[in-house]
């Protein structure tokens, strides 16, 4: 039997949108309540009070004066700006265009960017993007304050999926939303594109130097981490850094169906995989837990925080618990 594999029914990025708005609203409304310290835990620029050093506090923080009237180790607490500048790397490369569960991942993509953006324009903070859709050069929104901005750019989001699925699917020869035709590996086209896509995203966030703030990037991290680990960790030196990584449950483990014939988005190249085969599952089950690992040490050593959204799950209960659990975090004194 030769199958291939195809996500349920979807609509474009613009419909998408307009059902994101109203889901968001409802249930992110009152989630940053109360005194406004930034959606991650970090330093800040503003200097605060002082307490009694705890296992685990960045020694860089030490407050030698007090320390020293006391004879107790105490570290200087700083509060961040209060009008927070967030600056989005969106990835909508083609492996992005791919998903066996409720949605794309560059649906899910979509549904982070809402969400984040919802989370930080408020108060005057400013938001902007820069955002790879998959062409040579990167799309770049300013970051403004205002709700109106905001729309904006999830607009631009919204119309870069639809325009880069569209483009991708001319490319294959095929109509939005048709079947996709059966190629052999080798025969498909190739798109032009670059070897390392999230590199260059990153480090576009590092150049101009930007004022310091938060930095959300949101990503399938599958470029190698070698390629992106050092403009990640080179942004975490004067950000707080977060990293969204969204996947698909069939990135994880193969189903057992027989023979499925693979489509590489980034390549156009179709391989058949006997997918019946138990001894194959399971590497490919534990080469895929090796690149999450590798995915998720590079981010840790970064400075970074990580959250993982996956295309199976209620990824906007999964973002609140982190939210969440980081707020618990700050109230307890925790440091980066």
């Amino acid at each position: 039997m030769s199958v291939t594999s195809a996500a349920p029914e979807r609509t474009g990025g613009q419909a998408a949108l307009r059902r994101l708005q109203l889901l968001v609203n409802r249930r992110l409304d009152g989630l940053l309540q109360g005194d406004y310290l930034g959606l991650l835990p970090g330093p800040g620029s503003e200097a605060g009070e002082s307490r009694e050093y705890r296992a685990g506090d960045d020694v860089r923080r030490m407050d030698w004066p007090v320390t020293a009237r006391t004879t107790v180790p105490h570290v200087r607490l700083t509060v961040a700006d209060r009008e927070l500048e967030t600056w989005l790397a969106v990835d909508l490369s083609p492996s992005l265009d791919f998903g066996t569960a409720r949605m794309l991942k560059r649906d899910l993509v979509l549904a982070a960017t809402a969400a984040m953006t919802h989370l930080t324009v408020r108060g005057g903070n400013r938001v902007g993007a820069v955002i790879n859709a998959g062409g040579p050069e990167l799309v770049r929104r300013p970051a403004r304050p205002g709700r109106r901005e905001a729309q904006g750019l999830l607009r631009t989001v919204a119309r870069l999926i639809d325009e880069a699925g569209a483009a991708r699917a001319a490319e294959r020869g095929e109509s939005p939303g048709a079947p996709r035709e059966r190629r052999r590996a080798g025969t498909s086209h190739v798109p032009k594109r670059p070897a390392d896509s999230l590199a260059p995203l990153i480090e576009a966030l590092n150049s101009p130097p930007r004022r310091r703030g938060l930095a959300v990037v949101i990503s399938d991290f599958l470029d190698p981490p070698e390629r992106w680990a050092w403009p990640l960790r080179k942004l975490a030196t004067r950000h707080e850094v977060l990293a969204v990584e969204v996947l698909d449950p069939c990135e994880l483990e193969l189903p057992a169906a027989g023979v499925l014939e693979l489509r590489d988005p980034e390549t156009g190249i179709v391989h058949e995989v006997q997918t019946g085969d138990r001894d194959l599952r399971r590497r490919y089950a534990q080469a895929a837990l090796r690149q999450r690992e590798l995915i998720a040490d590079a981010v840790r050593t970064a400075g970074a925080r990580q959250v993982r959204l996956r295309t199976d799950s209620d990824w906007l209960l999964d973002l609140v618990r982190f939210v969440a659990a980081q707020r618990h975090r700050r109230t307890r004194g925790g440091s980066r």
